[in-house]
């Protein structure tokens, strides 16, 4: 592992076997950070990269005053946060559970009680899908706008198989709203919002929609929006803010 560091900023490139390349990823940490900071990973989109927030919105300024770090890794263009069917790929699912957050616990103290996680788009479907994995390890997750059925996404066509193959099958497997049963029974409230002008919102309305009828605690925020920076910045604000009130242990009205 390399790191270079400005300010309050870090650069930490991983050499990862699992990924057969190296994975970048940008830490913010608060001027005031203490034990008793919390940490949030933070999943880009389809065809971004690790510097995708930090290039659209001002995350040091987020971190300094939410008291958050921020952990933004390298999902890349295509990778949707999966395995690679192709074992000589890109194995990104376990590149994050046996060396990137194993490392980034190792580093940074992490308690399940002070951290979560939470993306846009495919960032979302992939923030779901690593909660759903482990929810233990986490306080909480959320999804902005996200894919969280990849059979309701027109990149099912020509970008997904990339990764998953041509089985429509692993399209069901791998969608979150076939995994949220994983969270009956336990008391793990998330957040998912989405804006109302976008294309996704029905994944949103559909998850909801199976959570309410499993019983499972869960928040939606539905306003105006487009699937656009403006309104993920507006909702990365609303994610912190709902984050704090669980580790503050108010009143969620229920």
């Amino acid at each position: 592992m390399a790191a270079g560091q400005t300010s309050a900023q870090e650069l930490i490139v991983i050499e990862s076997k699992n990924l057969k390349c190296n994975d970048s990823l940008l830490v913010f940490t608060p001027e005031n950070v203490n034990e008793q900071t919390p940490t949030l990973f933070l999943l880009h989109g389809w065809s971004g990269c690790y510097k995708d927030w930090s290039n659209k919105h001002d995350i040091q300024e987020i971190s300094n005053r939410t008291n958050f770090r921020i952990i933004c890794p390298d999902g890349f263009y295509n990778g949707w946060y999966l395995n690679n069917t192709d074992p000589e790929k890109m194995q990104w699912r376990t590149f994050f559970w046996s060396e990137l957050f194993p490392m980034m616990k190792e580093k940074f103290n992490l308690v399940p009680e002070r951290t979560f996680i939470t993306g846009l788009s495919m960032g979302g479907h992939g923030a779901m899908n690593l909660f759903l994995d482990n929810p233990d390890v986490f306080k909480s997750a959320g999804s902005m706008s996200g894919v969280l059925d990849l059979e309701l996404t027109p990149l099912k066509k020509n970008q997904i198989p990339e990764v998953i193959g041509d089985k429509i099958e692993r399209l069901a497997q791998e969608s979150a709203i076939n995994r949220v049963h994983k969270l009956e029974g336990k008391n793990k409230p998330f957040i998912i919002s989405c804006g109302y002008d976008d294309f996704y919102v029905r994944c949103t309305d559909l998850f909801s929609e199976k959570c309410r009828y499993m019983g499972i605690p869960h928040f939606v925020l539905l306003t105006p929006g487009k699937h656009s920076w403006p309104y993920w910045g507006f909702a990365l604000e609303q994610h912190i803010a709902f984050f704090q009130k669980l580790m503050r242990g108010e009143n969620l009205g229920y």
